[in-house]
């Protein structure tokens, strides 16, 4: 299998595990986000994709998903609902972190090897975008952690989902 192979299997398993967390959560506001994430999944599918076949235009657009992260808590802080968690909910998420972790891992080395600029740039923007994912997921995850869900929706600021 190549580099490219393997990248658009672990971007298609990646769009599949996240829209398999969505189906099962039980909160409107995070299953909204992991559908975001899902998506975010299919569209760096097709990047390599085109890549691959050194197809199309090349460019890999940036990213909306942390304004997009950030404006569901804000809307999940403002309805108050009721929030149910369980132990399986924060392990999976945990499990996305590592996922995600290894993948901006496997696009940085792959950049560092790339001889052809462009390749090399592509592969930087998909491992930009795999560690917003790796911050979205462990703000997630910290999220459900907490004891009183509420009262740190309540008090979140998300400051540290902005960009760099």
């Amino acid at each position: 299998m190549n580099i490219y192979e393997y990248a658009m299997q672990m971007e298609k398993d990646g769009e599949e595990f996240y829209r398999e967390l969505a189906d099962n959560c039980k909160v409107k506001g995070i299953k909204k986000i992991l559908t975001m994430l899902a998506n975010e999944e299919a569209k760096h599918f097709k990047m390599i994709a085109k890549l691959q076949e050194k197809a199309g235009n090349l460019l890999l657009t940036e990213t909306t998903i942390l304004d997009g992260v950030k404006n569901i808590f804000t809307s999940m802080k403002e309805e108050k609902g009721e929030l149910f968690f369980d132990v399986s909910d924060l392990e999976a998420y945990r499990k996305a972190m590592v996922i995600e972790e290894e993948s901006r891992k496997f696009y940085s080395d792959k950049a560092s090897e790339a001889s052809e600029e462009e390749t090399r740039h592509i592969l930087l923007r998909l491992a930009s975008e795999e560690e917003k994912h790796f911050r979205i997921m462990k703000n997630i995850a910290e999220f459900v952690a907490r004891p009183e869900p509420g009262n740190w929706l309540e008090n979140a600021e998300w400051h540290h989902l902005d960009e760099y």
